[in-house]
C-alpha cells in the first residue's frame, strides 16, 4: 500500500489525538481572536478534545446564513481579512434560501488542494495520468480543489466544463483518458450517450479510475458504473462550508470511505438527542475542520447520515476511522408517507435494480387529503425492453424492499431532466 504522506496517515492514534488537539487548539484561539462570530461564541479556556465538545455549541447552517446576511457576502464569520482571498465559491442555495458563501486564502487553498492529494493518491491516482473532471466549473466548489489536487500531483487535466456529454465522450476515448471524475448522476448520463454513439466504453476507452462523488448512492448504482466503463469506482465527498473534501475511498475495502482525520474532526450524534453514537451506529455527522484560517468551522452539524467504523477494521495500514459507504443520506431528505419513511437513496436502490430504467425522479404529493408517491420512470430506448409491465414491477418491488407501494408512470425516453452535478429527482409538492 502507497501513501501521499504515510506519517501522517499511518501514525498511532494517540499521537494522532496529540495533533488533532495541537491543530484544534491554534484554530481556536485564532478564531477567537480574529472573527467577530466565534469571538462571541467560543468559551475561553478549553483543555483538550473532549472539553471542546462537550462546551462548544452546534452549529446549523441557520447560523451560517444568518452571520452572513448582517453584512453580506461573508458577515461576521471571516477570521482574516476577506481581501487576502483568491477564491470565492458558494452554494446554489434552495427555494430561494441565501446561499453560503465561502472564500480561500492562498494557505487555505494549498491545505485543501493536500487533502486532495491524499485522497487522490489513495485511491490510484498517479503522476502523469489523463484526467477528465465532467462538471460545470462554476460558483458551486465541486471539483475546484480535485483540479489543483491533481495538477500537484503530476496529472493531465482535462477539464471540460463548457462541453456537452457526446463531445465528452469523445475526447475521453481520444485522449485515452485514465482518471474520470463527475456525478454518479452524470456518469450515467455518460453511459447513456456512448449507447446513442454506440460507443462501448469498456473497450474503446482508457479509464482506470473514476471518481463518483456530491451525491450519496446504492451499490448497485456504482456496479452499473463499473461495468459500463470496467473500471474501480471510487467516492469521495466533502463540503463547500469545509472548503475541500473530507472523506475518501479506499481501494483495500470497498465501502471503506476513511475521514482525512489529520485535516477534520468528525463527531457522530444521534439525530434526536445529539449524544455521541457507538461505532456501528448511524448518526449525524458533526464536522470541525482543522487547517483553515479563513472562514473557520467548528462542530458544524451537517445533517449527513453516516456509520462510522475503527480504523483497524481495514486492512489499508491506515490508522485513520472511516464512514462505511460514505454518506448514507441526509436527516432533511427522510420523509414519513403514511407511517413508512422514505429517502431519495431507498428509491434509487430499488430502481437500479431494473435495468430497463434509463432515468427516474420520485414525487410526494397529496391527492384527496392522503399522501402519494408517484414515481415517474423512462425506460430505456432498445430492443426487448418490456414496458408494458414495467410500472407493475416497480410498484411490486417497492413495496416488497420499502413497504410502500407507489403510483408508476412511465414516460417517453428522453423526457425527464438530465444532470451534471446533483441531480434534483425527488420533489415534495405536499402542501407545507
Amino acid at each position: 500500500m502507497e501513501y501521499w504522506n504515510k506519517k501522517t496517515e499511518t501514525m498511532p492514534r494517540r499521537e494522532l489525538r496529540a495533533w488533532q488537539w495541537r491543530k484544534l487548539s491554534r484554530s481556536l484561539d485564532h478564531a477567537r481572536e480574529n472573527s467577530v462570530f466565534w469571538g462571541e461564541r467560543l468559551p475561553d479556556g478549553i483543555t483538550s478534545l473532549e472539553d471542546f465538545t462537550e462546551r462548544v455549541p452546534l452549529l446549523y447552517k441557520s447560523d451560517l446564513v444568518a452571520a452572513q446576511q448582517t453584512a453580506p457576502p461573508y458577515g461576521t464569520l471571516p477570521s482574516v481579512d476577506p481581501a487576502l482571498a483568491i477564491r470565492h465559491h458558494q452554494t446554489s442555495g434552495t427555494s430561494g434560501a441565501p446561499p453560503v458563501r465561502t472564500f480561500d486564502t492562498t494557505r487555505d487553498w494549498v491545505w485543501g488542494a493536500d487533502m486532495w492529494c491524499t485522497a487522490l493518491y489513495g485511491m490510484g491516482a498517479r503522476p502523469r495520468h489523463k484526467a477528465m473532471l465532467a462538471f460545470g466549473y462554476g460558483l458551486f466548489i465541486g471539483f475546484w480543489g480535485m483540479h489543483y489536487g491533481l495538477e500537484r500531483l503530476g496529472c493531465t487535466v482535462v477539464p471540460t466544463g463548457s462541453m456537452d456529454s457526446r463531445s465528452r465522450i469523445r475526447l475521453l476515448v481520444e485522449q485515452r483518458i485514465e482518471f474520470l471524475a463527475c456525478t454518479p448522476t452524470y456518469a450515467l448520463r455518460l453511459i447513456e450517450t456512448a449507447r446513442e454513439m454506440g460507443v462501448d466504453l469498456a473497450k474503446e476507452a482508457n479509464v482506470r479510475l473514476l471518481v463518483a462523488a456530491a451525491e450519496p448512492r446504492p451499490e448497485k448504482t456504482d456496479r452499473v458504473i463499473s461495468e459500463a466503463f470496467d473500471a474501480p469506482v471510487h467516492n469521495v465527498a466533502g463540503m463547500t462550508e469545509l472548503g475541500t473534501l473530507n472523506i475518501f475511498e479506499c481501494p483495500a475495502r470497498p465501502g471503506a470511505n476513511h475521514i482525512i482525520e489529520t485535516g477534520v474532526l468528525e463527531e457522530v450524534l444521534h439525530p434526536e438527542t445529539k449524544e455521541p453514537v457507538g461505532y456501528g451506529e448511524r448518526g449525524v455527522r458533526v464536522m470541525t475542520g482543522l487547517g483553515r484560517e479563513g472562514i473557520q468551522i467548528f462542530r458544524y452539524w451537517t445533517d449527513d447520515l453516516v456509520v462510522k467504523r475503527p480504523w483497524y477494521e481495514c486492512g489499508c495500514g491506515r490508522t485513520w476511522d472511516w464512514f462505511d459507504r460514505g454518506i448514507l443520506g441526509r436527516t432533511d431528505e427522510m420523509r414519513k408517507i403514511r407511517g413508512v419513511s422514505i429517502t431519495p437513496l431507498m428509491v434509487e436502490d430499488v430502481l437500479r435494480g431494473f435495468g430497463e430504467v434509463s432515468e427516474f425522479q420520485t414525487v410526494l404529493r397529496t391527492d384527496r387529503g392522503l399522501d402519494v408517491v408517484v414515481i415517474r420512470v423512462e425506460p430505456r430506448d432498445a430492443p426487448g425492453v418490456d414496458t408494458a409491465s414495467l410500472g407493475a414491477r416497480i410498484s411490486t418491488g417497492m413495496k416488497e424492499q420499502i413497504g410502500l407501494r407507489p403510483e408508476v408512470e412511465v414516460v417517453a425516453p428522453g423526457s425527464l431532466p438530465r444532470f451534471e452535478v446533483k441531480a434534483k429527482r425527488f420533489h415534495d409538492e405536499r402542501a407545507g
